[in-house]
């Protein structure tokens, strides 16, 4: 396989940075959307969390609307919507009305997580037990994106018969969804970027297992992985402290903004945090431009995705924009 025929996408979640407000979060969400379109990202997916000062994409839909109006061409969609906090009704309806809206470029990730913790599921109102009822979710709402059949007592209205025209995906981080997706014929994106784990378990049994369906005839998969570029190595990994801290403040139950980097990680994390910080962002591609391409190329070759997908977490919005630019400099380098 070689680089120059796989897209290069991009992961957003909005994310709010230590003295920025949510509104200047969300106008660099459209330039780096509107960047990304110009530089030829393939996709830009935002992730649905609640409850997190420093992710701003909880309504997602609502986003997705948004950038597609700033953009011309890239995909704009969910990477995604968690399921098991909405009717499949209520999804298809939301996203029938943006791919009638902009037709050929909305896709539809769904994950089985809530993607919070688990009083702010309650205040969803929905329930933990409604993660067990996926499977099922996930053909009603496929279903409902079907054409309407004579005699259907509910369909989405705009939504029903789009088929096609919304393609449809599932999202994880373990080999559940890998053998939904290899089951019902539907492309795969694995969260490399914070859960490695069972990566390389989870491509093999969703490759070994696929059914071609109506909607895919061969398996198609996603791989993410965390891209923090600059112009220089030190500054890389400078900038690259942003997401490490925010590990570990995850790890200590002290979920914020994305912080401000620090010039020595060390003096942040202890000894079993850094070992957890580091076995979740293994894949991870930190440098200068020749270092990101390396890294970038070693996934590819190792893992023989059908796309890669990047995201960063960067707290200056001017070097996340750039990094982003270098990213693409050096996955065309590959080329």
């Amino acid at each position: 396989m070689t680089v120059a025929r796989i897209p290069l996408s991009l992961l957003d979640l909005a994310p709010v940075a230590q003295g920025q407000e949510v509104a200047a979060a969300f106008a660099h969400m459209g330039q780096l959307a509107q960047l990304a379109d110009a530089l030829g990202y393939h996709r830009y997916w935002l992730a649905e969390h609640h409850n997190m000062p420093g992710v701003a994409s909880a309504a997602t839909s609502v986003l997705i609307g948004h950038l597609a109006g700033l953009t011309r061409r890239i995909r704009v969609g969910a990477g995604g919507i968690m399921l098991p906090n909405h009717s499949p009704l209520q999804v298809a309806e939301q996203f029938g009305t943006l791919a009638s809206l902009y037709p050929g470029r909305i896709d539809l990730g769904l994950g089985r997580a809530p993607g919070t913790d688990h009083a702010t599921v309650r205040a969803l109102r929905r329930y933990q037990d409604q993660a067990d009822r996926f499977p099922h979710d996930v053909q009603e709402l496929l279903h409902y994106l079907e054409p309407v059949q004579p005699g259907q007592s509910v369909q989405a209205v705009p939504g029903g018969g789009i088929g096609d025209g919304l393609p449809v995906w599932l999202l994880g981080s373990s080999t559940f969804g890998a053998r939904l997706a290899a089951q019902l014929g539907l492309p795969y994106a694995f969260a490399s970027h914070f859960a490695p784990d069972q990566l390389e378990a989870a491509l093999a049994l969703y490759r070994s297992q696929f059914r071609p369906s109506a909607r895919l005839a061969s398996p198609y998969v996603i791989v993410a992985m965390n891209v923090v570029a600059a112009d220089t190595t030190a500054q890389a990994r400078y900038l690259f402290s942003s997401l490490q801290q925010l590990f570990v403040n995850l790890q200590r139950g002290a979920a914020g903004k994305v912080p401000a980097p620090v010039d020595d990680i060390d003096q942040v994390w202890l000894p079993h945090e850094r070992a957890g910080v580091e076995r979740a962002l293994a894949i991870s591609a930190v440098g200068d431009c020749g270092q990101v391409a390396s890294a970038m190329a070693a996934v590819v070759q190792q893992l023989q995705p059908d796309e890669l997908m990047i995201t960063a977490n960067i707290h200056d919005p001017d070097a996340r924009l750039r990094s982003f630019e270098l990213a693409m400099q050096a996955w065309r380098s590959l080329s």
